[in-house]
């Protein structure tokens, strides 16, 4: 389990009971935070492994997790259970990610300072073993996915405009359904 998809002792306590639950599921854990207020508010975010979640398929995972975390009881007090997609600025968790997103721009931070500096924007220029690459302006670096503390997508025109066509590539293809006429329609004489 790495630091980016949880950080705290919590979270990885959390993921270890969570994790086998959404896998079984067909998704992936992509991140897990337990955030503090008056009423905390666990926070999941997974995906399909081929990318994409659908709202009902977020309520089914909220469903499952909830029952598991009630046999489990790892939090103390009350909370609120939030699972979601993790968006089109989506937080960069995994190894994987970073090949997945060639091509786009990030904005990445490592927990310790890398030549006098932590944070780090340009293009994803896909892995090499266990380093990121990365194009800026002073040419590729590469930085080992274990110093990364924080690491997520820059909404770009590009990047939404990849995310609406991949959604229009997922669109159901109703002509592989039949025909259901509402029981008060009007049915033609014979």
């Amino acid at each position: 389990m790495t630091d980016l998809i949880a950080k705290t002792a919590i979270d990885k306590r959390l993921a270890e009971i969570i994790t086998p639950v959404i896998e079984d599921m067909g998704f992936e854990l992509v991140r897990i935070r337990l955030m503090g207020g008056n009423t905390p508010t666990l926070q999941i975010m997974a995906e399909r492994p081929e990318g994409g979640i659908e709202v009902d398929e977020c309520a089914n995972i909220s469903t499952a997790v909830s029952a598991t975390l009630d046999v489990e009881d790892p939090i103390a007090d009350a909370y609120t259970l939030e699972v979601s997609s993790p968006g089109i600025d989506r937080p960069l968790t995994r190894l994987k990610d970073f090949d997945t997103y060639e091509g786009y721009e990030a904005k990445l931070e490592t927990q310790n300072l890398i030549d006098g500096r932590k944070r780090f924007r340009g293009v994803l220029a896909g892995i090499e073993g266990n380093e990121v690459l990365i194009n800026m302006e002073e040419g590729t670096i590469g930085l080992e996915f274990d110093w990364l503390g924080e690491a997520k997508l820059v909404m770009t025109d590009e990047l939404v405009r990849e995310m609406l066509r991949q959604r229009k590539a997922a669109a159901v293809d109703e002509t592989q359904f039949d025909e259901i006429e509402a029981e008060d329609a009007p049915r033609e004489e014979e």
